[in-house]
């Protein structure tokens, strides 16, 4: 409750006929004729007041109950345009609740999506290999003070017997390179076709060089190399892919890294090619791996 201060309202004063409140309280005699003068003699009008309570300062406790709910008017549009933030900051909330959900739900639709396509499909890379080279421009001894111009035809094979229901699309843009010991020989186009499932083409890959020169090092091993019959090649290639699910469905074109180790016997002419193991990258479908 509130803690009120409150004035205490002065006595009535006495009529001359009243008696006095206790007797005991009388004058004595002697002195009575002066109070009765003294009661009959009319009052100062300052001593009628009240006495103005002391400066300072006064805190006054008010209940809950008792306190108005209406803001004065002067305040009303600050009071609505606080009371309104909550409701603001429930709709802001909502809808960004709304949208991580239908976020999550398409991506599940998508992996469920997915999964379903993988098992109905079961796709899986295609595997490669290099049948034989024709190498002209290496026949010479190499040397590092001599420039090279090497021109290399290959015969590459795409098998795609392991998909029974997915056909590959081999689209324009790719390469294929050889190099030995890191240093590139020659490079060419990759052909565009289009291979059906369960499905092995083979086609000629033709690739040229200039300006080649190997180091000291390099020329020394190849000429070892060469003479022991066995001289070690890389055969690289960057090729855009495209799958087709049956006859609907398309992925996105994706870039597919081949690489071929093999070893021929000779360094002019059409040499037999031995693998010795090809390996196939593709990041983005990773059951390509």
């Amino acid at each position: 409750m509130a803690d009120r201060v409150h004035p205490v309202p002065a006595p009535p004063p006495r009529r001359p006929d009243q008696p006095p409140a206790d007797a005991d309280d009388e004058a004595p005699a002697t002195g009575t004729a002066a109070a009765a003068a003294t009661e009959t003699t009319p009052l100062h009008p300052s001593f009628n007041r009240l006495p103005s309570p002391p400066p300072g300062t006064y805190i006054v406790q008010v209940p809950k109950d008792q306190v108005l709910r209406v803001p004065p008017p002067d305040r009303a549009r600050r009071y609505k345009k606080l009371a309104a933030r909550p409701a603001r900051r429930r709709l802001l909330r909502r809808a960004c609740c709304c949208s991580c959900a239908a976020l999550l739900l398409l991506l599940l639709l998508a992996a469920a999506f997915a999964g379903a396509i993988y098992l109905v499909f079961r796709p899986r890379a295609p595997t490669f290999s290099v049948a034989s080279l024709s190498i002209r421009g290496l026949d010479g001894a190499p040397s590092s003070s001599s420039a090279l111009s090497p021109e290399l035809d290959a015969t590459v094979r795409a098998d795609n017997g392991a998909n029974r229901k997915v056909g590959v699309d081999y689209r324009g843009g790719g390469s294929v390179t050889v190099s030995y010991a890191g240093q590139r020989l020659a490079a060419g186009p990759w052909p565009a076709f289009r291979q059906a499932p369960r499905n092995a083409t083979v086609f000629a890959a033709a690739m040229r060089g200039r300006g080649v020169r190997l180091s000291e090092e390099q020329a020394r091993r190849l000429a070892a190399e060469r003479a022991a019959g066995a001289v070690p090649l890389a055969v690289e290639a960057r090729v855009p892919v495209r799958l087709r699910f049956g006859k609907v469905l398309r992925t996105w074109t994706v870039d597919v890294k081949a690489r071929c180790d093999v070893a021929v016997d000779r360094l002019e002419g059409d040499a037999a090619a031995v693998n010795r193991g090809c390996r196939v990258r593709v990041r983005p479908l990773w059951w390509w791996w």
